[in-house]
């Protein structure tokens, strides 16, 4: 399998996922901590999901409840555990 490519906003994504250890995180957790607009940052997000570095699921709440919509929640795998820590290792 060919290895991904990472921009530096990717690696950026992957030091946040590994600096809040195994908690999960939305678009918009990731988008405050850089300021990435989502054109960039969700084609990242979908990257890593395709290649198994992340999963993600639905926030489980009612909508209606909370007074807003459902978050996609994104975590690191083992995959992507290991692969961000390599390349985040590899620049230092």
């Amino acid at each position: 399998m060919k290895e991904m490519r990472l921009s530096q906003q990717g690696l950026r994504v992957l030091s946040l996922f590994l600096r809040d250890g195994r908690k999960p995180l939305a678009g918009s957790d990731i988008s405050k901590a850089f300021g990435l607009l989502s054109g960039t940052m969700y084609p990242i997000l979908s990257r890593f999901e395709q290649a198994g570095w992340l999963q993600s699921e639905w926030e489980k709440i009612d909508p209606s409840e909370e007074g807003r919509p459902r978050k996609r929640l994104y975590r690191l795998t083992a995959l992507g555990r290991k692969k961000a820590k390599a390349a985040l290792d590899e620049l230092s």
